[in-house]
Formats: C-alpha cells, sequence, structure tokens
C-alpha cells in the first residue's frame, strides 16, 4: 500500500468492539490546521503553506462518497468547499504577507501590521459579509449540498473572513474564529467528524489566547510608532 493511499483511506477504529472509525487524515489535516494558527499568531511565514496541506486533506474527508465510495462519513459540499476557500483565501495571504517583506522599510519586522479595522474598512466588509452569506445560502441551497444550510453558510462566510483578516493583520479575525467554532462544534459533532468538533472546542480557547495576544501587541506596536 502506498503512503498517499494510506493517507486517503487508513482509519483510527474506536468505540465498543472497535464499530466507530476516524480518518487519519481528519485528525492530520487538523492538526496541520492548528499548526498554521499557531505560526499565524506569531505571524511565521510557514502558517500559509502548512494550513493550505490541512485544507486539501480535509477537502477530501468532506466531500464524503463522492471522493471515495467506501467512505462513511457524510457530504458536506459547504465544509468542502470551505477547503477550497481557505487554500484561496491563503494564497492570497501568503502572497501579501510576502510582498509586505519586499518593502524597502521592511528591515526585519514581522510580514503584517497588526491592527483594528477602519471604521472606512468597516462600511466595506459588514456588507460585503452579509452578501457572501446570503450568495453562500443560495448556492448550497441549489445545489443541496447540505444537511444544515444556515449553519454550513455561516461557517463558510465566517472562515472566508477570518483568514481575511489574518492575512491584512485585524485584530478582529480572532472575534470571527470563535463565532465559526461556536456553530462548528455541535455541526460536526452530528456529522460524526469527532476530531474536527474536537479541534474547533480546543480552537475556541486557542482564538482567545490569541486574541489577546494580539490585542497587546498591537497597542505596543501602536506606541512603539508614536514614539
Amino acid at each position: 500500500m502506498s503512503f498517499i493511499h494510506w493517507l486517503f483511506n487508513a482509519q483510527v477504529h474506536f468505540g465498543n468492539k472497535y464499530t466507530q472509525a476516524i480518518y487519519w487524515k481528519e485528525i492530520i489535516g487538523n492538526v496541520f490546521g492548528l499548526g498554521s494558527a499557531l505560526l499565524g499568531m506569531r505571524r511565521k511565514m510557514w502558517a500559509w503553506p502548512i494550513g493550505i496541506i490541512g485544507n486539501v486533506l480535509l477537502f477530501t474527508l468532506f466531500i464524503g462518497s463522492i471522493w471515495d465510495p467506501h467512505q462513511t462519513s457524510r457530504i458536506m459540499l459547504g465544509q468542502a468547499g470551505r477547503q477550497l476557500l481557505l487554500i484561496a483565501v491563503s494564497l492570497y495571504g501568503w502572497w501579501t504577507w510576502t510582498q509586505n517583506r519586499r518593502k524597502p522599510n521592511y528591515d526585519g519586522k514581522p510580514p503584517v501590521e497588526i491592527r483594528w479595522t477602519t471604521s472606512k474598512e468597516r462600511l466595506i466588509l459588514v456588507p460585503a459579509t452579509v452578501a457572501f452569506y446570503f450568495a453562500t445560502f443560495f448556492i448550497i441551497t441549489a445545489i443541496g449540498g447540505s444537511w444544515n444550510i444556515a449553519a454550513d453558510s455561516w461557517i463558510f462566510t465566517g472562515t472566508a473572513l477570518a483568514t481575511y483578516g489574518l492575512a491584512r493583520g485585524f485584530v478582529e479575525f480572532w472575534l470571527v474564529w470563535v463565532a465559526v467554532d461556536a456553530v462548528g462544534v455541535p455541526l460536526d459533532i452530528r456529522g460524526h467528524y469527532y476530531p474536527t468538533a474536537f479541534m474547533y472546542i480546543f480552537y475556541g480557547a486557542f482564538v482567545i489566547w490569541g486574541f489577546v495576544t494580539w490585542l497587546l501587541t498591537a497597542q505596543r506596536e501602536k506606541v512603539a510608532v508614536a514614539v
């Protein structure tokens, strides 16, 4: 058996007489996702490629039997599409941070400045987020790819907003992740994606830590610039 075949099909069996199973790619994909978040909090460039690898693994999981007829997990096209969206926005974030490092005044500083969004940015982001949510809701409804369209649409939208916020260095992106986690945990438990649900629970505590860290960093760097 090749490593690629093992990676996409191997399972961990548990429960009474090992009647339940979890795909290794779900576990590994979420570990990569957490690693990406930790690196993102520290503004390290490796956050983006590591996150993308995790997204690829989770994409193959959430499309369920479309990818593999032997897969027993539920098809969740909203969650699968979320992984593709994460890859696209992560490529944007990777490119943005790379461009920042190439600026003449870079001088070894972090690749993104941590700050709150401006009033002008919020006037654009809030209606854009609402429009994106309803567009996502309509598309998932039209293709019939989810058993909880409202929750799936929010996770899809919130993920896009939070990842974009990380790329731009917005402090608020951590709060968006809290809102995504609050919906993601019960949704994934009902869908039997237990490692992903556990990751959301753990991630909930982590994003609060990340928010406090970025909040203090933004205040400290603002004072340093003023001086």
